[in-house]
């Protein structure tokens, strides 16, 4: 899930959002490679969002689901989920590539992109859209919403039985395990509460422009809708910055990590 919010910020603001509108005409501006960094934009944040749908799941099934839990919660099933996730949505996400125009051609070389208006027009293109933004933010969010029902549900019944069950007991000793769970929620709510503020106004951008028929890659910067659009994706991207640093600081095992790390390179410049 880090691995694909970095690559979120990598290839989303970075290449896309830094280089293509502050080095125009650099190599990274010709319309294959201009293709390709916009095909990148669209797969990175859907695996983002998948991953985290994988992530509330995994919460699900180790909290609700004991009887399958040995046999799901396994390194070789999770190597299979993020390999499987990934290749459907690398393929999913192919139609990109067909759907811009070279901005400009000079010399015979074509430049730039631009919304392909055959495409998006078409009713194979609206229709890919419409399956696009359900496939990044409304089927995820979804998914997230029920499976979280599902865990406050089971959450709350074992808290019951296990306070009723401790209650008999004298004194007032910490219950590990009543930790453990409030850790594991805070993770899980904090992640999936960053997602759906974050990405909602996406989805409700994305509803509204694909009803008026519009669609952007190069607007005015002084067009409300460009602005609007341009905003949520700031969100979006916000979010990705987001979800490691909300992993990280609720894992003590990585925290410890990182003040091992730290320690060390204060040894090493001390010496």
């Amino acid at each position: 899930m880090a691995t694909t919010d970095l690559l979120v910020l990598i290839n989303n603001v970075v290449l896309y959002y830094i280089f293509s509108y502050h080095f125009p005409w650099s190599f990274m501006s010709l319309t294959p490679l201009c293709r390709v960094i916009i095909y990148l934009t669209a797969v990175t944040p859907d695996l983002s969002n998948w991953y985290v749908v994988c992530f509330t799941f995994d919460r699900f099934i180790l909290i609700c689901c004991r009887k399958i839990q040995t046999k799901y919660c396994t390194r070789r099933t999770s190597v299979k989920l993020v390999i499987t996730i990934a290749v459907v949505i690398v393929l999913k996400e192919i139609p990109v590539l067909f759907a811009y125009d070279p901005e400009q051609i000079i010399n015979k070389v074509h430049w730039g992109c631009r919304s392909s208006e055959a495409f998006f027009s078409s009713s194979a293109g609206t229709g890919y859209v419409w399956f696009y933004s359900a496939c990044v933010v409304w089927i995820p969010f979804s998914l997230i919403v029920l499976c979280n029902s599902l865990i406050i549900k089971c959450i709350v019944l074992a808290n019951r039985a296990r306070t009723g069950l401790r209650s008999c007991k004298s004194g007032n000793e910490s219950d590990s395990e009543m930790e453990n769970r409030k850790k594991s929620i805070i993770l899980l709510f904090s992640i999936t509460v960053n997602f759906l503020l974050l990405w909602l106004p996406l989805a409700v951008a994305l509803s509204v422009t694909k009803l008026t028929g519009t669609v952007y890659y190069r607007g005015k910067f002084t067009d409300p809708k460009f602005i609007a659009m341009e905003s949520v994706d700031m969100l979006k991207y916000f979010s990705c910055f987001l979800n490691p640093c909300i992993y990280a600081a609720t894992q003590s095992k990585f925290r410890a990590e990182l003040k091992n790390m730290a320690k060390c390179q204060w040894i090493l410049f001390w010496r």
